[in-house]
C-alpha cells in the first residue's frame, strides 16, 4: 500500500509517520508513506497556497491550482483508489472504514488547512471526505496520521500478532 499525503505543514507529520508500527510496516515493504509539500506545486515566488474566498468572506482557503498540480502529478505515476480530504464535516472515520481502506493499493490524503478549500477541489478532485470527529483542528495533518495509522496496522504482517488487531482497544 502507498499513501501520499499532501500538506502545507510536512514537518508536523513526518515524525509520527516514521515511528512504531508505521515505521516497521514501511521497513518491511508493506507500506510506503510519502509526504508532499503543497508549496512545491505553486508557481508564485512566495510559494503561496492560500487565497481569499470568492465572495469576500473572512478567512483564507486553499487554492485549487497547487492541489490540482499535485494530484495530477501523482496520478500520472499510478492509479489511486481514493483521493481523501480530511474535513470536520466529512464522513465519520471508524473501524469499518479503516478496514475498507486497508484493502486499497494507493491513497492520496489531502490535509485541509486555513478556513477550507476552493470548492472546485471538492467538486472535481476529491473522492471521499473523512472526519475523525465532530470538532475543528488547526489542519488536516493529525487526521491524516490517524487514518494512515488505523489503515496500515490492518495490513497483514504490519503488527506482530495479527489477531491482536481484532481486539485492540486503543
Amino acid at each position: 500500500m502507498r499513501i501520499d499525503i499532501l500538506t502545507v505543514l510536512p514537518e508536523m507529520i513526518e515524525s509520527p509517520l516514521n515511528c512504531s508500527i508505521l515505521k516497521r510496516a514501511q521497513d518491511k515493504g508493506l507500506a510506503e508513506i510519502v509526504v508532499h509539500n503543497l508549496r512545491e506545486y505553486t508557481t508564485n515566488k512566495h510559494r503561496k497556497v492560500d487565497d481569499y474566498p470568492f465572495g469576500g468572506e473572512a478567512g483564507m482557503v486553499m487554492q485549487i491550482e497547487p492541489v490540482d498540480r499535485a494530484i495530477a502529478d501523482l496520478k500520472s505515476q499510478r492509479d489511486y483508489d481514493e483521493v481523501i480530504f480530511t474535513s470536520p464535516d466529512g464522513e465519520q472515520f471508524d473501524q469499518p472504514m479503516a478496514n475498507s481502506l486497508s484493502l486499497a493499493q494507493n491513497l492520496i490524503i489531502l490535509c485541509g488547512h486555513y478556513k477550507g478549500i476552493d470548492y472546485r477541489i471538492r467538486e472535481h478532485l476529491i473522492t471521499k471526505e473523512i472526519s475523525i470527529g465532530d470538532y475543528v483542528l488547526t489542519g488536516g495533518e493529525i487526521p491524516a496520521v490517524v487514518i494512515a495509522d488505523a489503515v496500515i496496522r490492518l495490513i497483514p504482517g504490519a503488527i506482530g500478532d495479527e489477531q491482536s488487531a481484532l481486539s485492540d482497544s486503543y
